[in-house]
């Protein structure tokens, strides 16, 4: 079911997504100083374009104020125009009925769209082991 899910997604959004995040980390990454923002965008791209079976968490520890004052930067910078861009593709996946559930796990990416910088993803299966499931 994922991967039929994750196919689909490719096709209706899924692709279009993963390349705003990909020109983005790479507009980061030419400007040197914003180069982990573009390893961010890299690292979310690879996951706006293959979804299911993968989750988002938040890294261990505390945030510190660079990543605090670099989220910030990104939402002005370019998290707003890509969440916006989550919002416009979760309302026209939502439109269907089979489109709902990509919809949801279009609107998930919001959070981590805006802020990226202290999130990981991980394989849904490693979230899973480690609440004991």
């Amino acid at each position: 079911m994922k991967t039929l899910l994750n196919l689909i997604w490719f096709i209706f959004g899924g692709f279009v997504l993963a390349l705003g995040y990909f020109l983005a980390g790479v507009v980061c990454c030419a400007l040197i100083i914003t180069i982990p923002w573009g390893i961010a965008s890299f690292r979310i791209a690879s996951y706006a374009l293959w979804p299911f079976g993968r989750t988002i968490v938040d890294r261990g520890g505390r945030v510190g104020a660079a990543s605090t004052v670099g989220n910030i930067i990104w939402l002005l910078v370019a998290g707003i125009w890509i969440a916006i861009g989550h919002v416009a593709t979760a309302i026209a996946m939502a439109s269907t009925i089979v489109g709902i559930p990509l919809a949801i796990a279009n609107l998930k990416l919001i959070p981590v769209s805006l802020m990226p910088l202290g999130k990981e993803i991980v394989p849904s299966k490693r979230l899973l082991a480690s609440y004991g499931y």
